[in-house]
């Protein structure tokens, strides 16, 4: 008889074959499911059909390429960290924002300046600290006693890369001052709109250990990164090879631009083109709604976070040279994209879960769609 997963609980039904194509109750949860031997199986482009798609190789596109030069020449000063590279690039490309957290000295801001310099785009670098002011970041209109006119005078978020390191360190008022800018690449000031020039990226950082005068990322503040990651620290092997490559200077000093801004654009426009199988978008949407019905969660994910995976999903397809979206995709972006939107109930945070942890549990829970 054919069987297929119930969509609410993840159980297996089976069901003779004049049923196809009815509902009926699951057993385990008595939730109406639709009788389908074809439900969660997805159908790949005919040119990517293969006998075992399991053992075949991306047929490559042109943004793969241009990721390809892009990690090679960043590997040149962060050293094995390859899988958060092409992370952070996912999100580059995907139109998002990053967060890093982690410990002092894991290279946090050497690879924003690595990614910005490598790309040849304008780079800013904004301080946080507690007596930091929104117009210290967005800049603000100066008086000119010459004209008699107020002149307006750019902040350091007017680059194409804005590193925010220690996003924590600054005041609540200070850090919404970038809440327009990520949602909607632009910034107002005195009546006036100032058009961001693309491709705009923030990667902001911040230290998980020191808490003394520091004002936590509200959830709303949270939800416009795409991405958060953590880098870790280097196996002794990464960590000698490290010292070597220091013993006379610097290699981000050396480091020399290998794409240009206008093929940073067309990939970001190509991203978008990628192909996504309905059942697996119907997949990226149950992960997130799995989240908001979790009885560890106080907070699941939002309509954002669904748009978020789906994109970013697309983005890593074709960074690794696919022409359309596998679960798999979906599957490796959902916790560097869900996680930090989530919020886990006390009681159950006294009982060490966490949303990496619960994550893990809705994916092994959500049905996974089949390649046909």
């Amino acid at each position: 008889m054919p069987r297929i997963l119930c969509s609410s609980c993840g159980q297996p039904i089976e069901f003779p074959d004049e049923m196809e194509g009815q509902q009926a109750a699951c057993p385990a949860c008595a939730q109406m499911t639709r009788l389908s031997s074809d439900r969660f199986r997805i159908r790949i482009p005919e040119a990517k059909q293969k006998s075992a798609l399991a053992q075949s190789a991306p047929a490559g596109t042109a943004i793969s390429g241009v990721a390809g030069r892009l990690i090679e020449n960043i590997e040149k000063v962060i050293v094995g960290k390859r899988s958060s590279i092409v992370l952070v690039l996912a999100a580059y490309f995907a139109e998002g924002h990053v967060l890093l957290e982690d410990v002092p000295g894991v290279a946090k801001t050497m690879l924003a300046r690595a990614l910005a310099k490598s790309v040849g785009g304008t780079f800013k670098r904004i301080q946080c600290t507690p007596d930091l002011l929104p117009n210290d970041v967005t800049g603000a209109s100066i008086f000119n006693p010459k004209t008699t006119e107020f002149e307006f005078r750019p902040g350091p978020l007017f680059a194409q890369f804005v590193l925010a390191d220690e996003i924590n360190r600054t005041t609540p008022r200070t850090q919404s001052s970038l809440l327009e800018a990520m949602s909607e690449g632009q910034v107002s000031i005195d009546g006036e709109r100032y058009v961001l020039e693309p491709p705009f990226f923030i990667i902001a950082t911040q230290n998980p250990v020191d808490h003394e005068g520091t004002f936590p990322l509200p959830e709303a503040q949270l939800d416009r990164f795409l991405l958060k990651l953590n880098l870790g620290y280097p196996s002794e092997a990464e960590e000698m090879r490290m010292i070597d490559m220091l013993r006379h200077e610097h290699p981000i000093d050396s480091l020399g631009a290998v794409v240009r801004i206008e093929e940073v654009i067309e990939c970001q426009r190509q991203v978008r083109e990628v192909k996504v199988d309905p059942k697996v978008r119907d997949y990226a949407v149950n992960l997130v709604r799995a989240t908001r019905q979790h009885h560890g969660l106080l907070l699941g994910g939002s309509p954002r976070a669904s748009m978020a995976l789906f994109h970013v999903s697309q983005a890593l397809a074709a960074l690794q040279g696919y022409e359309f979206v596998l679960p798999d995709h979906v599957k490796e972006m959902a916790v560097p994209v869900l996680a930090h939107r989530l919020i886990v109930k006390p009681e159950h945070r006294l009982r060490k879960v966490t949303s990496q942890s619960v994550l893990s549990e809705i994916l092994n829970q959500v049905p996974v769609p089949v390649i046909a």
